[in-house]
């Protein structure tokens, strides 16, 4: 690990690529389908709900959702600065003295890293247009979002810039 310079701060390493941390991101993916379908399948099984769900069942079955995945994401955070996927890339999200995030800027990340989403979402929801059309939106609006770090000197996305934290390499152990 770089030695923090007399400021307080950690010196930068050089930030991991964006196809790295879009694989670690694709790997997320495979992780959490199994936790969103347990979680799921307990609510719904739970509550002896059936599909297709009343409007109010579905925002609340979104909203358990939304609040599990972001207590994942910020336990993982705040804990050891790496989720399993984040492991397994050999990623880390450090504040700005190296450590992992405290668990209130990990949820704060959680919620603000929704911006890669947002604006696919929006169109989505307005124009809802054919399936695939749709599937197309939201993974280009999304590659857009990831692009944006490409802006950044320091390859950090729109939440990390807001809150202070930035994603960095690791070495194997």
């Amino acid at each position: 690990m770089v030695a923090p310079p007399a400021t307080g701060t950690l010196a930068a390493p050089r930030p991991p690529s964006l196809w790295l941390r879009f694989a670690a991101m694709i790997y997320e993916l495979v992780l959490l389908f199994g936790v969103v379908f347990i979680v799921s399948y307990a609510l719904l099984s739970a509550a002896n709900w059936k599909y297709p769900l009343p409007d109010a069942q579905r925002w609340a079955l979104q909203a358990v959702l939304f609040v599990t995945i972001g207590a994942y994401f910020a336990w993982c955070w705040s804990r050891s600065g790496q989720t399993l996927a984040m492991k397994s890339w050999g990623l880390r999200v450090v504040d700005a003295n190296g450590r992992p995030p405290s668990l209130g800027r990990a949820v704060l990340r959680y919620v603000l890293a929704w911006h890669l989403f947002v604006p696919s979402i929006i169109v989505i929801a307005v124009f809802q247009a054919h399936t695939l059309v749709d599937l197309m939106v939201f993974f280009g609006g999304f590659c857009a979002m990831l692009l944006t770090a490409k802006l950044h000197p320091e390859g950090q996305l729109l939440h990390d810039r807001l809150i202070g934290t930035r994603v960095i390499p690791v070495a194997p152990r």
